[in-house]
């Protein structure tokens, strides 16, 4: 009975070595991102993913985190000084409120492969408010990249936001915030 026992123990060792966790940071980490009214008027800009990892089993992807530093976010369509004044209006607690929420993260939940890249599901805080997130995750090499669309107004992020706010007009804000990001690993 004790050597069926050891041998069940081995046997189980072995197995749970057999696939093991790699964690890898990122680097390089950018976000591009479109804010836009209803009219024409779009902004565009940059903000810096401080810090990140991917885990992956093998070579499949199976979760990660990431942290964005909202203290990093500017503005590159405008002129250096409106650019200053849009990016002080967004750091304030009208947008983003960056004094008491300098940070903005993402936590991978759920991870599913696909022919072109993988299916995320993810937790984003920003503002300190958590809501699901999905959008499409491709690795290439060394560097990853995604594209989606956050709906700013489930952030508490109000300003001209057509959520909480009726007549507008064109003064209306889209609640749709478009991000491209990018990263090395």
């Amino acid at each position: 009975m004790k050597k069926k026992n050891l041998m069940i123990l081995a046997a189980t060792t072995l197995l749970s070595f057999g696939v093991s966790a790699q964690t890898v940071a990122i680097s390089n980490g950018l976000i591009n991102w479109k804010g836009s009214k209803v009219t024409t008027d779009a902004h565009v800009g940059t903000i810096n993913i401080s810090k990140g990892e991917l885990s992956f089993e093998g070579n499949t992807l199976v979760g990660g985190t990431f942290t964005v530093d909202m203290n990093s976010i500017i503005c590159t369509d405008l002129s250096a000084k409106s650019a200053a004044r849009l990016v002080g209006h967004l750091k304030s607690d009208d947008f983003f409120g960056v004094a008491e929420h300098p940070e903005a993260s993402l936590k991978i939940t759920s991870v599913v492969p696909t022919e072109s890249g993988y299916n995320v599901t993810g937790d984003f805080t920003i503002r300190g408010i958590t809501n699901s997130e999905a959008f499409v995750l491709v690795l290439n090499g060394n560097k990853a990249t995604a594209d989606l669309e956050i709906d700013r107004s489930k952030y508490n992020v109000k300003f001209r936001s057509g959520t909480f706010f009726e007549n507008l007009g064109d003064k209306l804000i889209n609640d749709a915030l478009e991000l491209s990001v990018s990263f090395t690993y």
